[in-house]
């Protein structure tokens, strides 16, 4: 019994050494993972994912590698710019293993070397830039960096597909003048638009007041071709007045004469009367010849009209200084 016991617990142990050694020759590979094999200490394949077999005892797995794209953050750290000012710059960076025997043996421990690379080359890069480029150029920054840590990490079997810089912290006062800066610019932006306002306004009033000069004069142009119509209109009336006054004084018509001297006899008077420094008006005692000439005038128009349709009635001799009537 004692023998038989000491077999069953001999062959118990040999048993679970067998399915150990076959099990650890079979190995599976997740998705988006490789595994390294060593062969008594030397690299010899990497296994995809799947199902693989592996030489009991001889073949074991070293590395266990993810192959998709990872992410890792890049630590904050002071940065001196070319124009002397400091900063604090973090970032992130993404990268993917592209070949796992390389990743594993080419480099020890490969965040941190990627980290190391990362912060190394922002000082170099940022370090060539003044503050004001830092700021306002990020994009070309990542750009440069990518350039030079993807070279870098070629040979570790790592593509690095972007580095983004997350912040750039100036000090407390230099970001207390740049704001003094700032608003000093706005309002210089504010008075150069105030004084393109004035400007523009003053532009238009000039335009205004030029356009109506020449609508004024235009006007009075216009005014002064209109008035010399008239008076040319006037002048041909009173020509014709005249020939027809002539014609009758021809043809031996003594009224017309009579017509003509009273009609210029009363313009005289209606100068004197509209006179501003005549305040009386003496009549004058040739004013008998006024009434008998606008006897002649209704004499003569009534023989324009009909012959017996208007006939003038003898005026008597006025009185020296008293006004004749009709």
């Amino acid at each position: 019994m004692s023998d038989l016991g000491g077999f069953g617990f001999f062959g118990f142990i040999l048993l679970a050494g067998a399915v150990w050694a076959l099990w650890s020759t079979v190995k599976i590979v997740p998705q988006g993972s490789n595994f390294t094999v060593e062969n008594l200490g030397r690299y010899t394949r990497t296994l995809t994912p799947g199902m693989h077999i592996l030489i009991p005892i001889l073949e074991h797995v070293t590395h266990k590698l993810n192959m998709k794209e990872q992410v890792m953050d890049i630590p904050s750290q002071d940065v001196i710019t070319r124009d002397n000012a400091m900063v604090k710059v973090d970032g992130v960076a993404f990268y993917q293993i592209l070949n796992a025997a390389k990743a594993a043996y080419e480099v020890d421990n490969l965040e941190h070397s990627i980290i190391n690379l990362t912060m190394t080359n922002i000082r170099t890069v940022m370090g060539s830039m003044d503050l004001d480029e830092l700021l306002s150029n990020r994009d070309q920054i990542n750009h440069r960096l990518l350039q030079v840590v993807d070279a870098a990490t070629e040979s570790w079997g790592v593509k690095v597909t972007r580095i983004e810089i997350k912040d750039i912290a100036p000090p407390r006062d230099l970001i207390d003048s740049m704001a003094r800066q700032m608003k000093a610019e706005r309002e210089k932006r504010a008075q150069i638009l105030e004084s393109e306002g004035l400007r523009q306004a003053a532009i238009l009033k000039a335009e205004g007041a030029k356009q109506a000069v020449v609508l004024e004069a235009e006007g009075r142009r216009e005014a002064a071709y209109r008035d010399a119509e008239a008076r040319e209109r006037a002048a041909e009336a009173e020509a014709k007045a005249t020939t027809l006054v002539s014609e009758a004084i021809a043809n031996g018509n003594v009224q017309a004469i009579n017509y003509f001297v009273a009609n210029n006899y009363m313009k005289a008077l209606e100068a004197l009367a509209k006179s501003p420094n005549q305040k009386i008006l003496m009549m004058p005692l040739e004013a008998s010849s006024v009434i008998g000439s606008l006897g002649g005038i209704a004499q003569i128009a009534g023989e324009a009209f009909g012959g017996d349709a208007l006939k003038p009635q003898t005026a008597r001799t006025p009185r020296p200084g008293s006004v004749p009537t009709t």
